[in-house]
């Protein structure tokens, strides 16, 4: 159903792209809309290969289970809507590289669905530069706070709550529960730094501070060892770990922290891609409980077991419905993709709300009336229970933090604090 494109090798920079052979004058791409009588493209860069792909993968896999219910019964106003994706592997240059192809040379109708705070927060000047052409990115999986505030929030639009809510939400209840001596595990770069920022803002309001952490650098396996990381935590003596990081090495953490004897709660953002770290450190184990007993995640959007949700219901049946296929082209290694998981319940509400802003723009979807659209989100009902709205003073539609922990191999809302971590 969708169009999906590899990713190409370009100029290194901007000024250089715009000067191509071939390319648009400034006048004609400030005109250019990314929507013809039977389409409306969408623009997507996203990790679909390396460590992180499950990410973008699942991501992916959400939305187009959303967006082929929509096409197959007629569009949005007869026109299908369209992901154009190429991979960037969860990093910075390749995700900045795409960007300009989407927006100068594929003329996407807006960008939509970008995986990871060093990807986004690259991209940002840039449509800030291209402000002229309107080119807003909805819906990034990041947390993070630089497309929430100046000089950069007026170019994105988000759902999704944000990590200072997910790591305050965690530090709270570890406070409540006498756990006030946190450590921070996290990944060397801009979303790291973004999750052990929120860490401390937390801790400083209970009058604590962070007592360990240690770093990885992004686009480790689980195959690495993190027994450095483990030892240098340990010695702060912490009673509970918040860790800021992908799925693989997460997962290698979580690892040697039980194997060398770390024994206290240890934390994940939703940014983590729970179902991923989940079956790393069960496979080949028939002890899996030894791993998973002292986990907990945050998350950004309800239980997926909970068919009482309305939303819930309707994921679950569109995506055995259609049963999305990952971008197998764009894919360098294999994949099994999961039935439900959270993120691809996150790409299924980013599509159900793109497509509600789609309609409100009528038969003549306009870019330069795009923010003044998603304005008129009030009171939206998604169907997960909490109402979106949006305005010039608030970008971010969603605002509740769930917690999970594992039970007989998946996961399953947290509704003790004390009795599942008393010890």
């Amino acid at each position: 159903m969708q169009d999906l494109t590899r990713r190409k090798a370009l100029g290194s920079g901007l000024s250089g792209f715009l000067a191509g052979p071939g390319l648009l004058s400034s006048g004609a791409l400030a005109a250019a809309s990314g929507v013809s009588g039977a389409e409306i493209v969408l623009g997507v860069s996203a990790a679909f290969s390396g460590p992180s792909r499950g990410l973008g993968i699942e991501l992916y896999r959400g939305a187009s289970a959303y967006l082929e219910h929509v096409n197959r019964a007629g569009g949005i106003q007869g026109r299908k809507v369209l992901l154009k994706c190429y991979d960037d592997g969860y990093q910075p240059s390749p995700s900045v590289k795409n960007t300009m192809t989407l927006v100068l040379q594929d003329q996407v109708f807006a960008l939509f669905g970008y995986v990871g705070t060093p990807t986004v927060t690259r991209i940002l000047p840039l449509l800030k530069k291209l402000q002229e052409m309107n080119a807003y990115l909805f819906f990034p999986f990041t947390g993070a706070q630089p497309q929430r505030e100046p000089p950069y929030g007026d170019f994105a639009f988000n759902l999704r709550a944000s990590y200072r809510q997910e790591t305050a939400g965690l530090v709270d209840n570890f406070v409540a529960i006498g756990k006030r001596r946190i450590a921070v595990f996290y990944q060397a770069d801009a979303y790291g730094r973004s999750g052990w920022a929120g860490v401390r803002r937390a801790l400083i309001r209970h009058g604590g501070r962070i007592v360990g952490e240690a770093t990885y650098r992004r686009g480790t396996r689980f195959t690495a060892s993190m027994r450095a990381q483990v030892e240098i935590l340990e010695k702060s003596q912490p009673n509970a770990v918040i860790c800021v990081g992908s799925y693989a090495a997460c997962a290698a953490f979580l690892r040697d922290a039980v194997d060398l004897g770390l024994k206290v709660p240890i934390a994940n953002l939703s940014f983590v891609g729970s179902e991923n770290l989940l079956k790393l450190i069960t496979e080949g184990t028939e002890d899996s409980e030894r791993y998973s007993s002292l986990l907990v995640n945050s998350q950004v959007v309800p239980s997926y077991e909970d068919t009482s949700i309305p939303a819930v219901r309707e994921y679950r049946e569109l995506m055995e419905r259609y049963n999305p296929q990952p971008p197998r082209h764009l894919l360098e290694e294999d994949y099994t993709p999961f039935s439900q998981s959270f993120v691809s319940l996150e790409g299924f509400l980013n599509a159900k709300l793109m497509v509600e802003i789609l309609r409100r723009q009528g038969n003549d979807p306009d870019r330069s009336k795009l923010e003044s659209t998603v304005f008129t989100i009030r009171d939206f009902d998604l169907g997960i229970g909490e109402r979106v709205s949006f305005g010039p003073t608030r970008r971010q539609g969603l605002q509740t933090v769930y917690y999970t922990v594992v039970q007989s191999d998946r996961f399953v809302p947290l509704r003790n604090w004390e009795e599942r971590f008393s010890t």
